[in-house]
């Protein structure tokens, strides 16, 4: 945990950085550390380039701390700059599979007891949404792990994409119509 009270908000440690206290960015670090690379890992399969694409996000970020707008909230703006940064390495290594989703976040309600049955069952599961969303466009996919998985609001998710708030909210629906279709698609009942 961070060294620095949990009261002072992470566009209030922007504004010291941006006034020279360039030790509170290890503050926002901290916090944001394991934030980014689960989102992470939902564009990206190998987890050392996670790694090494997060600490390419946390440079960005503090090379344009002094662009942040500190009358807005943090994290939206830093986690367009890691939408930003985890696309540019999808393009950039394209080669190998994507994979959009924490199944461990996505799964850990499984009801059963048996660590054996319970493996087995989100190995299925897994399976099914990797089959579902591999059928749908990039943008749709992006858009179902941005609000379902990591919970942001329309605001966030626009704030993000850089697209209006209405937009927002037709992408999900249209998401939702194309994740759905591509199930019947492939004979699985969701």
């Amino acid at each position: 945990m961070s060294n620095i009270a949990p009261e002072i908000k992470d566009e209030e440690l922007a504004k010291l950085v941006q006034d020279g206290d360039v030790d509170k960015f290890g503050a926002l670090m901290e916090r944001y550390q394991e934030k980014l690379f689960s989102y992470g890992k939902k564009f990206l399969s190998n987890e050392d380039n996670i790694e090494d694409v997060v600490q390419d996000v946390f440079i960005k970020t503090y090379k344009n701390i002094q662009s942040f707008d500190v009358s807005q909230k943090f994290s939206p703006w830093i986690y367009r700059i890691a939408h930003n940064t985890y696309i540019n390495a999808i393009k950039k290594h394209s080669t190998g599979p994507l994979y959009l989703f924490d199944f461990d976040t996505l799964i850990s309600h499984t009801v059963t007891e048996d660590p054996i049955i319970r493996e087995r069952e989100q190995k299925e599961i897994k399976e099914m949404v990797d089959k579902g969303l591999s059928e749908i466009e990039p943008k749709y996919r992006e858009i179902l792990v941005l609000y379902y998985i990591e919970d942001l609001s329309y605001k966030e998710i626009g704030d993000i994409l850089q697209i209006p708030i209405g937009t927002v909210g037709v992408r999900i629906m249209r998401a939702k119509e194309l994740l759905k279709k591509a199930y019947e698609k492939l004979g699985m009942e969701i």
